[in-house]
């Protein structure tokens, strides 16, 4: 079993990605996704005592805990020492079912994939990318973010050169659904004919 590492910054194609890899017969584990879950779960216990008034209605507030954590660095490391392991065991859950499930490709969908150093537990990396200004353009036409959210978030990703530079594999997104979804494809091609040789 092949596993890729898919990572870029926010708004570069990333989830876009990620459903491509999917369609095209990988296994996808989706952090994001896991985190969500964990916040509606697991987690509402601990980080709403870590961060009251967080916790409302059984679930926790992703809003209010964005407040209090995205510019107060300890407060964030706190945050990320009750959240790694939970999402860790998730993580862990799916690998096993997907060797259960014979799977020769899966597909870790971490956005902090360089900056936590899960590059080095992977195969190979795939960098999802765009331009600086399709990539600006993306974030700031989601609802509720702001210029000062936007680069709070940019300064915390490694820049999108430097995670070209480590990749094994780029997907530029900025050119649109279909390159990507080609690009995709020849990676697929690629790594399955790899995990073939090792079976």
């Amino acid at each position: 079993m092949v596993i890729l590492g898919l990572t870029g910054s926010i708004g570069m194609g990333k989830s876009t990605t990620s459903k491509l890899f999917a369609e095209a017969g990988a296994a996808v584990y989706d952090a994001d996704a896991a985190v969500h879950a964990l916040y509606t779960g697991k987690a509402v216990e601990p980080v709403g005592s870590a961060f009251p008034g967080t916790a409302k209605d059984g679930c926790i507030d992703r809003e209010a805990l964005g407040k209090i954590v995205l510019h107060d660095k300890a407060k964030m490391m706190l945050l990320e020492s009750l959240i790694h392991p939970l999402v860790q065991e998730v993580e862990t859950e799916f690998l096993h079912q997907a060797k259960l499930d014979r799977r020769k490709v899966v597909v870790l969908d971490v956005p902090l994939l360089f900056e936590v150093g899960k590059h080095k537990a992977v195969d190979a990396v795939v960098v999802v990318s765009a331009p600086y200004d399709v990539q600006r353009q993306r974030v700031l036409e989601r609802p509720g973010m702001t210029e000062e959210k936007f680069e709070a978030i940019y300064a915390k990703q490694l820049n999108d050169a430097e995670k070209r530079k480590k990749a094994h594999f780029i997907v530029d997104t900025g050119r649109g659904v279909e390159p990507a979804r080609r690009a995709v494809g020849a990676i697929m091609r690629a790594v399955s004919s790899i995990a073939s040789r090792t079976v």
